[in-house]
C-alpha cells in the first residue's frame, strides 16, 4: 500500500489510545502501540491482525525506548507519533509528595519529550510527519485537586507550542489534543490519589476528586468518535495546533479566555506602568 502510514502510539491497552489505534488500522495504516504487560500484547495484535502490532515497553525506561524506536525507524519509519500514555495524579498541592510529583512529570511530560526528540531527525529528513500530543483541558485551565496533573499537561503544551514553530519549516505538524471528560478509565482505575489526604481540603480539592470519581464511566465523550476526529485532523493539509474535544473542553477554553481578557483589561493601567 503506497499510501500506508506508520503510527507509533503510546498506551494502547485501552481508552483513547486504543481507539486511535483501531481507527487508524481500520483505514489500512500500520499501527505500533505500546503496552506494559506481556498479556496485553496478544489482545492488541488480535484487534486488526497484521495492522495492530504490540510493543512491550515502559515509556519511562528511556534507554529501552531509544533502542526500540530506533529499530522501528530503521525498519519501517514513523509517520505519526501519538504521545498518549499518561495518568492523572489527584491531590491538593499541599497533599502531594515530591516523589509523586516527579513520577507524574516523568510519565506525562518527559516521556513525550523524549519520544519527540527520537523521531524528529527521521521526520526532518523525510520532510513530513505529524506529532499528536494527547493533552487535556487540564493543560489549559487549572483545577483544584489536579494541580500536578495540570502542571504536567501545561508543560506538554508549552514545549509543543514551541516545537510547532521550530518544525513547521520541515513539513512536520504538531497538534495538541485537549479532551474534556471522555468515557475512559482516566478518572477511575488509571488515576492515582496522593497518599496523603487532609481534611482541610475536603471541600475544595477533595470535592473535585470525589466528583470526578463519581462520574467515571458515565462521561459524555465517546473515545471512538474522538479517534475519528483525530484521524480527520491528521489527514488535513493544515491541521490545527489546538484541538479541544467535546463541549466541556470548548466551554472551558472560552471561559478561561474571557476571564483572562477581563483581568488583563482591569489591571492594564497598573501593569503597563513599568517602562523607563
Amino acid at each position: 500500500m503506497n499510501n500506508q502510514r506508520v503510527w507509533f502510539i503510546t498506551g494502547v491497552s485501552g481508552g483513547l489510545g486504543r481507539a486511535i489505534a483501531l481507527a487508524a488500522a481500520a483505514k489500512g495504516d500500520l499501527v505500533y502501540g505500546t503496552v506494559r504487560k506481556p498479556e496485553q500484547m496478544a489482545d492488541f495484535e488480535s484487534q486488526i491482525p497484521g495492522f495492530t502490532k504490540a510493543v512491550l515497553l515502559d515509556i519511562n525506561n528511556h534507554e529501552a525506548v531509544k533502542k526500540v524506536v530506533a529499530e522501528l525507524l530503521e525498519q519501517v519509519g514513523i509517520d505519526v507519533l501519538v504521545n498518549n500514555a499518561g495518568y492523572g495524579l489527584f491531590g491538593a498541592i499541599e497533599e502531594v509528595t515530591m516523589d509523586e510529583c516527579r513520577k507524574q512529570m516523568e510519565t506525562n511530560f518527559f516521556s513525550a519529550l523524549h519520544l519527540c526528540q527520537i523521531v524528529l531527525p527521521y521526520m526532518r529528513r523525510a520532510g513530513k510527519g505529524h506529532i499528536v500530543q494527547i493533552s487535556s483541558i487540564a493543560g489549559f485551565r487549572g483545577t483544584e485537586g489536579l494541580g500536578i496533573y495540570n502542571a504536567s499537561k501545561f508543560a506538554l503544551e508549552g514545549f509543543s507550542q514551541a516545537l510547532q514553530k521550530e518544525v513547521k519549516p520541515f513539513g512536520i505538524h504538531v497538534t495538541l489534543v485537549e479532551p474534556g471528560p471522555f468515557r475512559t478509565e482516566w478518572g477511575g482505575s488509571s488515576s492515582i490519589r496522593s497518599h496523603k489526604t487532609m481534611p482541610e481540603y475536603a471541600d475544595t480539592a477533595g470535592l473535585r476528586i470525589r466528583t470526578i470519581h463519581g462520574y467515571s464511566g458515565t462521561q459524555p465523550g465517546d473515545p471512538a468518535k474522538a479517534a475519528d476526529v483525530i484521524l480527520s485532523v491528521v489527514n488535513h493539509p493544515e491541521p490545527p495546533m489546538h484541538l479541544p474535544l467535546g463541549a466541556f473542553a470548548i466551554e472551558g477554553f472560552r471561559d478561561k479566555m474571557k476571564a483572562l481578557q477581563a483581568e488583563i483589561n482591569a489591571w492594564e493601567k497598573l501593569s503597563t506602568a513599568t517602562s523607563f
